[in-house]
């Protein structure tokens, strides 16, 4: 019988779970920080840009969070750091259409927010492939 070739990725349900809901607070988090900003008028034009350059250093710690708090192997880095994506992805889009009011008071801030919702999810996904990188090359 041939070897498992997705053993080295599998997740545990105790890692799935860890990653799940770590996945929703820093979700809810990061929505009550768009949610302020918005409010504050620092969603937009060149503040966008800004925070937009500020995700990629201030997300790298949460890739390496959840390495340790979920203890991932180098080998599923990714796929753990992408369900905890996911499930953030999926607390997004029902937040944008059924509690919109969390991220702004009109549809221009909710669509600032969830874009950069979204950027953050691309931004963290590609952390965590350079992430699993340099782990793998180490040993």
């Amino acid at each position: 019988m041939p070897a498992d070739p997705l053993a080295a990725v599998r997740l545990s349900g105790q890692q799935c779970l860890i990653l799940s809901v770590a996945g929703i607070v820093v979700w809810f988090a990061a929505a009550l920080l768009l949610g302020t900003l918005n409010a504050h008028g620092l969603l937009g034009g060149t503040a966008s840009v800004i925070g937009y350059a500020l995700t990629v250093p201030g997300t790298l710690p949460f890739v390496l969070a959840l390495e340790r708090l979920a203890r991932l192997a180098p080998a599923q880095i990714v796929p753990g750091y992408t369900l905890a994506t996911v499930v953030a992805m999926f607390c997004d889009g029902s937040a944008v259409a059924f509690w919109p009011a969390l991220y702004g008071t009109d549809d221009l801030q909710v669509r600032l927010a969830a874009g950069a919702v979204l950027w953050g999810a691309a931004v963290g996904i590609a952390l965590a492939f350079g992430v699993a990188s340099m782990r793998a090359r180490r040993g």
